[in-house]
């Protein structure tokens, strides 16, 4: 199993260090980074090359959700795990927009941050359940209709974005159409462009605000 390395940005100290320990000291993970501040965001991503971000979304100066849309524009490879206090429908919403893929809140168990890790790396997008139903619930009340034939997606790349809507990982997706993990990946790309996105939940927003599958 790969080892992911993973950055920390949060301001709070102790919560810092913790979740640094934590990391750090479980099989299969590294801690690259922890930052108290999104001052250095381009700087910190480049040095430290992580595969998962961690991040506090109530931070001093650049707040998380704006370094979400700054990281994603330069590195959208990259899977941002949004970690917060606060169960707050904009900031959820926001953050999804801008491109995080998850989204849990800071007395999550260690345990199931560590798995929410693993998962968003995996092509999951973990929430806490209270916080999906939210998100599903705000994105079927303000349904805007698209015309789903103007992205041009291919029967396969709508079959694709089905799995995702439903929850599925790259590996559940790859097993249940068939192809390779790496195929679905590159699926999943064309259909960002098309769709005029940067991540998982990006898209599957876009596709459950527009019944586009």
């Amino acid at each position: 199993m790969k080892t992911l390395r993973v950055i920390i940005f949060e301001d709070n100290r102790n919560l810092r260090e913790g979740l640094f320990q934590l990391i750090n000291g479980t099989p299969g993970f590294e801690c690259a980074g922890a930052f108290a501040n999104c001052t250095d965001l381009v700087k910190d991503i480049i040095q430290t090359n992580p595969d998962v971000i961690l991040m506090d979304i109530e931070m001093p100066g650049m707040s998380g959700i704006e370094a979400v849309k700054l990281a994603k524009e330069k590195y959208p490879d990259v899977k941002i795990l949004m970690e917060t206090i606060f169960d707050d429908n904009d900031k959820i919403f926001n953050s999804i927009c801008n491109g995080a893929e998850g989204y849990i809140l800071k007395n999550t168990p260690p345990v199931q941050i560590l798995s929410s890790i693993r998962e968003i790396y995996d092509g999951g997008a973990p929430m806490t359940p209270s916080i999906a139903s939210k998100v599903l619930k705000m994105f079927k009340s303000n349904p805007v209709e698209y015309d789903s034939e103007e992205f041009n997606l291919t029967d396969r790349e709508k079959e694709i974005l089905k799995c995702l809507v439903e929850g599925m990982s790259y590996k559940l997706v790859a097993d249940k159409c068939f192809i390779s993990i790496d195929t679905v990946s590159g699926h999943i790309k064309n259909s960002y462009k098309k769709l005029q996105v940067h991540s998982k939940s990006e898209a599957v927003a876009k596709a459950i605000k527009g019944k586009i599958v």
